[in-house]
C-alpha cells in the first residue's frame, strides 16, 4: 500500500511545462498555511518558466510572536517533560521507516533532483544520509544525547551534577545546496536537545524539507514543534532583526558574509557552518596503482553536484611526481560529465557572465593556464539567472598565491571549477602557508601513505573534517562523523552526536547542597 498520499503534497514531475505548479506552505502553530502571495522568481532550474509556487511571506509578526511563546527552558530538558525525549526517538524510528520505503525514498530522490538537477545517486545519497541519520538516534539515542555528570561534593548530601541545556527559541537557515540533508539533521538536532525551531530554507528548494516535514509528522512529531517561513532572504533578515531579543541562537549554514552580519546581530549567539574555500594536497610518495582511483577522487570530489558542495574541492595541490599522470585524468574524467545523466547541471548561484569573469581573472594571472572546461554548456534550456558550465580546472603556479593574486585565487566560485596548483620537494613550508593564510577551515584532505607527510600536514592545518590517507577527499556522508568547521569558537558541527550536543545545548550545573545539620555549625562572624 502506497504511504505517499498520507504526506506528499507536490509531485516531483510538476513544474514541467506539460504539468501544474505545486503549492508549498508555510507551518505556523501546528498549522498549515493558506497563502495569497508567491514568489515569481523562482524559474524551472532544467526547463524555465513556472514552477512551484513558494509563499513570498511578508508578514513576520506571527512567527516572531511564536519565537516569544517558548521559554528559554526550552520544550524539554532533563528535568521538564523528559518523556519528550523518549518521544522524539520513537519520531526517529518511525520516520526512518519511511524513508526505507523504496517509494518514499524514491519520492524525495525525484523531488531533489527537480529543485538542484544533480545525478540520480547524488540526490538517493542525500536521502540515504538522512534515513540512516534518523536511524541513528532511534529508541533512546536522543535521550542518552542528554547525558550528564556528577561529582561529590564536600560532605554528605552535596553533590554536583552537570546537565546539557536547551537554548529554547532558535532559528535554522539553511542554504540550497543540500535541501533535505542539512536542514533535516540541523532541526532534529535541536529539537532533540529541546529548542523550538523556526525554520528557512532557500526558497529554490524549500519544498524538500516542507514535505520531509510533513513526513516527520505523520512519524509522531507534534506539528507546533517547528515553524516553518517561506520568504525572502531580506525578510528572514527583517524577521531576525525584530526578534534579537527573543531569539536565543541562530544555527546559519551558508554565505560567510551573511553569516557575519548575523554574528553582528546577535552578539555572537549563532553557530555557523560558513563557507568553505576547502583544499586537498596530494603527496610526493607517487603510487601508481592508485593514480586512477585518487584521480576519480579527485573527480568526484570538484563536480558532484556540479562543485555545489559546501565541502566541494576548491583548490588541489598537486605534487610534481604525480602531476604527468593526474593532470591528464581529471580532464578525461571531467569530459564524461554532461546534462543528460546531471553529472554537471545547473549552478544556483552563479550565472555565467560572473563565471567566465572569474575565469577570465584567473586566467589573468603571469603563469595561469586553463587545464580543461572554461565554456558553457551548450543545447539546454537552463534559465539564464543561473549558470550552466563546463567543468573546468585553472593552473596556478605556486608564486601566484605568495603575492597580490592570493585572494583572487582563494575566492570561491560555487560552482563546477577548480584551482590546481603543483609544488614540488622544497615547496611544503610554502604551501603549508598559504593553508594558514586562508579564511575559512571547513573541510581538507591529504592523499598521502607517508605518515611523516601526514602529521606534518594534519599538525599544520585546522579544517574541521579532514580525511587522511590514499582514499581521503572532501565531500562525504556526515552521519558516520562530525561534520563543520573549525578554528572558529562559533562552529556549528552536524551529524554525530557530539556534533549535536555542542551545538544545540548549553552546559548547566546544579550543585544539591542538603542532608543533616553538622552538630558543631555555627554562625560564621561578621566580615
Amino acid at each position: 500500500m502506497s504511504r505517499l498520499p498520507t504526506f506528499a503534497t507536490v509531485d516531483p514531475h510538476h513544474g514541467m511545462k506539460s504539468g501544474q505548479p505545486g503549492i508549498v506552505r508555510n507551518l505556523l502553530d501546528g498549522r498549515w498555511q493558506e497563502v495569497e502571495r508567491f514568489r515569481e522568481d523562482i524559474p524551472d532550474p532544467l526547463h524555465g518558466g513556472e514552477f512551484l509556487r513558494v509563499p513570498d511571506t511578508v508578514d513576520t509578526a506571527p512567527f516572531v510572536e511564536r519565537l516569544r511563546g517558548c521559554p528559554k527552558t526550552g520544550l524539554h530538558n532533563p528535568f521538564k517533560n523528559p518523556q519528550r525525549y523518549v518521544q522524539l526517538g520513537a519520531v526517529c524510528a518511525q520516520a526512518a521507516a519511511l524513508l526505507a520505503d523504496q517509494e518514499v525514498e524514491d519520492y524525495f530522490t525525484r523531488l531533489l533532483q527537480r529543485v538542484i538537477p544533480k545525478s540520480w545517486n547524488q540526490c538517493r545519497n542525500e536521502v540515504t544520509v538522512t534515513r540512516i541519520f534518523l536511524e541513528n538516534f532511534a529508541g533512546d539515542g536522543v535521550r542518552f544525547l542528554a547525558r550528564g555528570f556528577s561529582n561529590p561534593g564536600d560532605r554528605p548530601g552535596q553533590e554536583s551534577r552537570g546537565y546539557r541545556w536547551p537554548y529554547g527559541p532558535v532559528a535554522v537557515i539553511a542554504p540550497f545546496n543540500f535541501p533535505l540533508e542539512i536542514p533535516a539533521l540541523q532541526v532534529l538536532g535541536a529539537l532533540f536537545m529541546g529548542n523550538r525551531p523556526l525554520v528557512k530554507v532557500d526558497s529554490k528548494v524549500s519544498v524538500v524539507f516542507e514535505q520531509f516535514l510533513r513526513l516527520l509528522i505523520e512519524a509522531g512529531l507534534a506539528p507546533g514543534d517547528v515553524d516553518l517561513i517561506h520568504c525572502r532572504g531580506e525578510t528572514m533578515g527583517k524577521l531576525l532583526d525584530s526578534a534579537v531579543t527573543d531569539l536565543r541562537m541562530v544555527q546559519f549554514t551558508g554565505s560567510s558574509s551573511v553569516a557575519e552580519r548575523i554574528a553582528h546581530a546577535f552578539n555572537g549567539r549563532v553557530r555557523l557552518e560558513d563557507a568553505g574555500f576547502d583544499w586537498k594536497i596530494i603527496g610526493p610518495d607517487y603510487q601508481p596503482d592508485w593514480l586512477d582511483y585518487v584521480a576519480w577522487q579527485c573527480d568526484e570530489d570538484a563536480y558532484n553536484a556540479s562543485g555545489q558542495k559546501c565541502s566541494a574541492q576548491s583548490i588541489l595541490f598537486v605534487h610534481e611526481n604525480w602531476a604527468d599522470g593526474l593532470l591528464p585524468r581529471l580532464a578525461e574524467l571531467a569530459a564524461r560529465r554532461g546534462l543528460d545523466d546531471l553529472t554537471v547541471g545547473p549552478v544556483l548561484s552563479w550565472t555565467n557572465e560572473r563565471i567566465q569573469a572569474h575565469i577570465d581573472g584567473m586566467l589573468a594571472i603571469p603563469g595561469s593556464e586553463l587545464l580543461f572546461g572554461g565554456m558553457p554548456l551548450q543545447g539546454h534550456s537552463i534559465p539564464s539567472c543561473y549558470g550552466a558550465w563546463q567543468p573546468t580546472a585553472v593552473s596556478v603556479p605556486l608564486r601566484a598565491l605568495q603575492s597580490d593574486h592570493f585572494d583572487q585565487v582563494t575566492t570561491e566560485l560555487f560552482g563546477p571549477f577548480q584551482v590546481v596548483v603543483c609544488y614540488g620537494d622544497n615547496d611544503l613550508d610554502s604551501v603549508l602557508a598559504i593553508m594558514e593564510r586562508i579564511s575559512h577551515h571547513l573541510t581538507a584532505a591529504v592523499v598521502s601513505a607517508d605518515p611523516v607527510f601526514q602529521g606534518r600536514v594534519l599538525g599544520a592545518t585546522v579544517n574541521g573534517t579532514t580525511y587522511c590517507g590514499m582514499r581521503a577527499r572532501t565531500t562525504a556522508a556526515p552521519q558516520n562523523h562530525w561534520f563543520g568547521p573549525c578554528g572558529d569558537p562559533r562552529a556549528a558541527g552536524i551529524g554525530t552526536p557530539e556534533a549535536i550536543v555542542a551545538t544545540w545545548s548549553g552546559h548547566r550545573e546544579v550543585i544539591m547542597d542538603q542532608g543533616a545539620l553538622e552538630s558543631d555549625w555555627t554562625v560564621p562572624p561578621s566580615v
